[in-house]
């Protein structure tokens, strides 16, 4: 029994030590010379920004920080709470300078993320598509530039929560896999692109077939709070139906059976009126092959002219035995 006590004891300080770590890691501790994303708010920026400068400024693209006053200052009068305001940055991201000392404190960025929906069991990626066949495996690609977050002294990777809105409008925490593995749909990016574990299982009967709406966001340090914009720190909404056919197939059918009931209405016409204009021609030129054949072969004049002779001389003939005949009698 005290074994089993003792081990017990063990776990649990293992845990605790566990969930120390995560509550010290920190993400909103700002070194000199730092990342920041616009929407941010509840910095420490104590380091970047140290007494006695009192103020930051921006210079524009192409101005020269060494000799040149800035275009704009902030006075820095809470260095522990300080927000990256969208009213303030929006409009200018790059560099930001200690002043007056005029050293770099931090490097303002637009934050970006975006998601895309990959078919594990056909290894491609169904973004596009907006469907995928009841029955196959469904994983996610995160792309952002919030890697930077990370870098942050005691700081970990951000948390990006990935939403899954079902037909009926409800929005799933996790999703269950064909091994029957339950993820959370909170995950954390380190790189970009990140993909996630084969997470979601589309013939299980908890997800009925319909259209489906996939996004993911980021509200690190407040960020989506204070600057909720598609493409920044929440992606574009990603429509994905669950269905048995593909619906690209479903709709050409009607097309294919317009094509071919065409196809058998023109043959007949053309047949029908090829056939009687060759025959029409093979039937006229017969005849005049026939005509003109035998003229060359059958000479008129020539007979005509050697019946006559043959007629004179025959006549002479008897005149002349007539007249022998009565010379001979007197």
């Amino acid at each position: 029994m005290n074994r089993t006590m003792g081990k017990i004891l063990l776990v649990l300080i293992i845990m605790g030590a566990c969930m120390v770590s995560q509550a010290g890691a920190v993400i909103n501790q700002i070194p000199a010379g730092g990342t920041v994303y616009i929407g941010e708010q509840g910095l420490d920026v104590s380091a970047p920004v140290p007494p006695p400068n009192m103020q930051v400024g921006w210079w524009s693209p192409g101005a020269s920080f060494l000799t040149q006053p800035p275009d704009y200052t902030i006075n820095v009068t809470e260095p522990f709470n300080f927000a990256i305001s969208p009213s303030v940055f929006g409009s200018r991201t790059g560099n930001w300078y200690a002043m007056p000392v005029k050293t770099l404190a931090f490097n303002v960025k637009d934050p970006q993320i975006g998601i895309r929906i990959e078919d594990v069991t056909i290894n491609g990626d169904i973004t596009d598509n907006k469907w995928v066949y009841r029955g196959d495996e469904v994983r996610f690609r995160i792309d952002s530039n919030l890697g930077d977050i990370a870098s942050r002294p005691g700081a970990v990777e951000p948390t990006v929560t990935i939403k899954v809105q079902g037909p009926d409008g409800g929005t799933y925490s996790a999703l269950v896999n064909k091994a029957g593995t339950t993820t959370p749909l909170e995950v954390r990016v380190p790189t970009s692109p990140f993909y996630t574990v084969t997470v979601w299982d589309t013939s299980n009967s908890a997800y009925v077939p319909g259209t489906y709406t996939v996004w993911a966001e980021c509200n690190a340090n407040r960020m989506k709070d204070n600057y909720n914009v598609e493409g920044k720190t929440v992606s574009v909404q990603r429509p994905l139906g669950i269905q048995e056919q593909n619906p690209l197939i479903s709709a050409s059918v009607p097309t294919t059976s317009a094509t071919v009931e065409v196809t058998t209405t023109t043959k007949p016409a053309t047949v029908v009126t090829t056939r009687p204009a060759t025959t029409v021609l093979t039937t006229v030129a017969t005849p005049v092959e026939t005509v003109q054949s035998p003229i060359p072969r059958t000479p008129s004049p020539t007979p005509t002219r050697s019946a006559s002779l043959c007629g004179w001389c025959a006549i002479l003939a008897v005149v002349i035995g007539c007249a022998m005949y009565g010379a001979r009698r007197q």
